[in-house]
């Protein structure tokens, strides 16, 4: 895993930018801490920091070739699944190698199929390639988003990073926000438009999207969506066959050449990846695996169940350390370290976030770092296997908006009246232009039709905002993380299967205990659901209502042009009052002012200009 940036200008000569390259490098030094690189010519520039974990000797990056006559040059963020199978097919043409590094492999094979190449690789990555002569520049992006790539479009040029604050950083774009990109932070916070950098004039390449930059011009394609087709296994053969795929899954993503752990929860998603990790060691004579779990100071003594949270993670962690044979590691987080932390995870996201989810996120990999380079982790089964409770509850399946943030009346109050008049409109016709693309099949029930909806609703916005949070939250630490269940054969897999597969017996993610039935535990196979642990200690709203009330009294702040101070307060005194959470399955009233805190905390520190027409 490493950190990109470029820049193509056929209008100034970029290789006289010496100090504006360097500050861009070094922006992105947290997600490669081990090597730098730059490839520099007078108008174009590519920039690589590198993580390293598969060849370490010789995966150098940037990296270039020569073939038919053009030199091909390389910055790549991510890993291939099928490095192996990849070399083998370009070797077959006529392909040599001269290094173990699946940066070759993507190199060569966009030198032989261009383009199309993006549909040969199972992996996560963002990468970028630059033909000198042409003067062409492509950018890719993984099918389902788990790399990043974000760039900004001018008269003449082109700017592109793995990170926002890398493009901030070559001054061709000033931090600023208009409306569209405060409806995005009040009123779909902390997701994002599918392809919205939230900054005005910076946008992302959308998961299983690449891009040409040519010319002055820059065209996109979409190589990967949700493609609707028939289903044809029966129950058994879909059980084979998820069981099949995501062992394969799994198995792909233990090849490092460095240290390797893994995150364990005693949930579902985390127990499976642990189990069959160490049944793979256990079979090759490997040592045993690590594994790592965190919570917060004295959340036993505050825990109470909820239809979201019903069991605490405690309670199975040490079952499942039993039964996989790990070494096992628990991370104890302070709360005031969490609220603390909101603030460098604003800066490892560029934007607010996931409040509290992010900033434990941060520490917890900040630990693992310390003796890991790589971890597995069970992100994503839950958007794709049907997890939630808004897949099982009807009332709240057929409501025609986001399920995770039902009503807008929490975000409206803490807002200035008059202010993003509009923002309950720009909700609608986003949700809207999701489901208008979803691929149904002619035959769809109306159930079947929902729950494609419903996957592509979770894919494109919530799966989204958790892969970010990922891949952000790690890689400020330099850790890399592999997610397993967003294999793009099980996500295809998924959006097909029958809903009464998907849910067997009546159960969320059914089809999965399925298959790992005999495998797993027998009480981790039939655990009830429950999310990402949060704290729930009191000492930690009281902590947020402290920091809220300071921004509140600073009038000279940015924010408090924006918020209102009464609907804030009452927030703050009365808590009780908030019935829905503000995002997802958690977020109540001290997320709420965590998030506020993280407003602030970016609008501050990236000293964002607001534009309100």
């Amino acid at each position: 895993m490493c950190g990109i940036a470029g820049w193509l200008d056929q209008t100034r000569p970029i290789n006289e930018m010496d100090e504006v390259l360097q500050k861009m490098s070094d922006s992105l030094k947290r997600r490669g801490p081990d090597e730098h690189g730059a490839y520099i010519r007078r108008h174009a520039a590519l920039l690589h920091r590198r993580l390293s974990v598969i060849d370490p000797e010789n995966g150098h990056q940037p990296m270039s070739t020569l073939y038919e006559g053009e030199k091909y040059t390389i910055v790549y963020n991510g890993e291939l699944y099928n490095t192996e199978e990849l070399r083998e097919e370009l070797k077959a043409v006529g392909f040599g190698f001269g290094t173990r590094s699946d940066t070759e492999v993507l190199l060569k094979a966009y030198c032989y199929y261009k383009e199309k190449c993006a549909e040969k690789l199972n992996g996560i990555f963002a990468f970028a390639v630059f033909e000198e002569n042409a003067g062409r520049l492509f950018l890719c992006r993984d099918r389902v988003g788990v790399k990043p790539l974000f760039y900004h479009t001018y008269k003449g040029g082109i700017v592109f990073g793995s990170e926002i604050k890398a493009i901030l950083n070559s001054g061709t774009v000033t931090p600023a926000v208009d409306e569209e990109g405060l409806y995005e932070l009040f009123f779909l916070g902390p997701a994002r438009t599918p392809g919205n950098g939230v900054f005005k004039g910076i946008s992302e390449l959308l998961p299983g999207e690449y891009a040409v930059y040519e010319d002055g011009k820059l065209r996109k394609s979409r190589y990967f969506r949700l493609t609707a087709h028939p289903h044809e296994a029966d129950e058994k053969e879909t059980v084979e066959k998820l069981r099949f795929l995501l062992t394969d899954a799994i198995e792909r993503q233990l090849v490092s050449d460095v240290p390797m752990c893994f995150f364990l929860s005693g949930g579902l998603d985390s127990s499976v990846i642990c189990q069959t990790a160490a049944n793979f060691r256990k079979r090759n004579k490997l040592s045993p695996i690590d594994t790592y779990s965190v919570e917060y100071a004295d959340n036993r003594r505050y825990f109470t169940k909820t239809l979201f949270q019903p069991n605490a993670d405690y309670e199975y962690i040490g079952l499942m350390v039993q039964s996989c044979g790990s070494l096992h590691h628990e991370i104890v987080l302070d709360n005031e370290d969490v609220l603390e932390a909101l603030y460098p995870s604003v800066q490892a996201r560029d934007l607010p976030g996931y409040v509290d989810i992010d900033s434990s996120l941060l520490l917890f990999c900040k630990e693992i770092k310390k003796n890991f380079t790589v971890a597995l982790s069970g992100e994503c089964a839950d958007e794709l296997f049907g997890g939630y409770p808004w897949y099982h509850n009807h009332d709240i399946l057929f409501e025609d908006c986001f399920p995770w943030s039902r009503e807008q009346g929490v975000r409206r109050k803490v807002l200035k009246k008059g202010i993003l008049p509009k923002g309950e409109e720009y909700v609608r016709d986003r949700y809207l232009d999701t489901i208008r693309a979803v691929d149904t099949l002619p035959g769809d029930s109306a159930i079947d039709r929902r729950m494609r909806e419903m996957f592509a609703l979770n894919y494109y916005w919530f799966m989204q905002c958790l892969l970010e949070r990922k891949d952000r939250c790690s890689m400020y630490s330099g850790l890399e993380v592999r997610v397993p269940f967003c294999d793009y054969r099980l996500i295809d897999c998924a959006y097909n299967m029958p809903w009464e597969y998907k849910a067997l017996s009546g159960r969320e993610k059914g089809v999965i205990r399925k298959a790992f039935e005999g495998i797993l535990p027998y009480d981790i196979c039939y655990r009830k659901k429950s999310p990402y642990p949060k704290t729930h200690n009191p000492v930690y709203m009281e902590l947020c209502k402290k920091k809220v009330a300071e921004i509140l009294s600073d009038k000279s702040r940015r924010i408090n042009s924006l918020i209102d101070e009464n609907g804030v307060r009452d927030i703050m005194e009365r808590p009780g009052n908030i019935r829905s959470p503000w995002y997802g399955q958690l977020m109540k009233a001290p997320q709420i002012l965590a998030y506020l805190i993280e407003v602030d905390c970016w609008l501050e520190t990236y000293k964002v200009e607001i534009k309100l027409p």
